[in-house]
């Protein structure tokens, strides 16, 4: 197995943000697998390589075999670092799509959901295609509250994270709650112990449908609601991009802004007041959260980069050329041809 070279921008300041979490998780869980770096490319760090410095010492020669594998993920920095990266080793760690770029011929991709995985087996259907989803980290399963007692049990009816979260959340619904009595938090900024937060609400509003539209990519993988229903709460969401992966409308989660403002107050409503007929039904959560575990994605991971080593030392160490795709313009020319021969065909 090759040394892993995870590749972030950086690791604190700006920086920090959910994807930076994700790398940084799945650097911790491939230690186990393979010896794991992580390497910052814009900003200098203490405590990590730098892609320049390495670049400058390892110049591009020697076995295939003993090479490094390099992980990007990092959403538009992605085409430059692999054209930096060429000739080399490398994956793509696909969480968003929608970033509108080609990926080099052989790259292999990492989804962490469905909806990025048939993404790219749109875009690039002859590179090697993996699906490994983000994991819970430990702690979401250790305190983890799935008991089915009354909402009077939890301090908070509704629960919204406002980053991400829709207008219609934030200037309608949550007002038209809070008429009704409800006890509403709206949470914004850091939170020491977010799962003593989630643990503390019967209900989880989860809307960034209209976030993602905004910015022309995808919901990579939506762990919000996830967490949610680890620490038993019931969840409204959207159901956009790789939400709809795992939160199946009316089993595992509840479809908010489903209709009108009133359908939504009534459901939302009859969830705390009865939460244990809204929750997700334990087996169901159960499978759901023994496959997102650590332990899964551990072995997901695993049979992932054996193959994607085998990959390389074909391509760079016996020299056997990767397929190719067509260019989309070429099979739209190719089927305009086709048509065209029929019609000249007809008698």
């Amino acid at each position: 197995m090759r040394p892993l070279r995870f590749l972030v921008p950086g690791t604190s300041g700006r920086f920090r943000c959910g994807g930076l979490l994700v790398e940084l998780q799945t650097a911790r869980l491939t230690a186990d697998l393979a010896p794991t770096q992580v390497v910052t490319y814009r900003q200098r760090e203490p405590d990590h390589a730098f892609l320049d410095d390495l670049l400058e010492a390892e110049p591009l020669a020697g076995d295939a075999a003993c090479q490094s594998l390099w992980i990007v993920s990092w959403g538009f920095d992605v085409p430059g670092l692999l054209r930096r990266l060429r000739g080399r080793p490398v994956a793509y760690h696909a969480h968003s799509s929608g970033y509108r770029f080609a990926l080099p011929t052989g790259v292999p991709v990492l989804a962490v959901s469905r909806n990025t995985l048939g993404y790219w087996g749109n875009r690039a259907p002859r590179s090697p295609l993996f699906l490994v989803p983000n994991a819970l980290e430990p702690q979401w399963l250790e305190r983890g509250d799935r008991s089915t007692g009354m909402a009077a049990q939890r301090p908070i009816d509704v629960l919204v994270q406002r980053r991400k979260s829709s207008a219609y959340v934030l200037e309608q619904l949550v007002p038209a709650l809070r008429d009704r009595g409800l006890r509403v938090e709206v949470q914004s900024g850091w939170v020491a112990d977010l799962v003593e937060l989630f643990n503390s609400a019967t209900v989880v509003l989860y809307d960034s449908a209209d976030y993602w539209r905004g910015r022309g990519v995808s919901e990579g993988f939506g762990l919000p609601p996830i967490e949610a229903l680890a620490c038993g709460c019931v969840v409204f969401s959207s159901l956009n991009h790789a939400l709809a992966d795992n939160l199946d409308p009316g089993l595992l989660g509840h479809q908010i802004g489903a209709g009108t403002l009133a359908a939504d107050l009534e459901r939302i409503a009859q969830a705390v007041a009865r939460p244990a007929a809204w929750r997700a039904p334990g087996p169901s959560l159960a499978a759901l959260l023994e496959e997102l575990g650590e332990p899964r994605l551990r072995q997901r991971w695993q049979r992932a980069l054996t193959a994607i080593n085998q990959h390389w030392d074909r391509v760079l160490r016996q020299g056997q050329p990767p397929l190719r795709a067509p260019a989309p313009w070429r099979v739209r020319l190719q089927g305009w041809r086709q048509r065209l021969q029929r019609l000249r065909r007809r008698p």
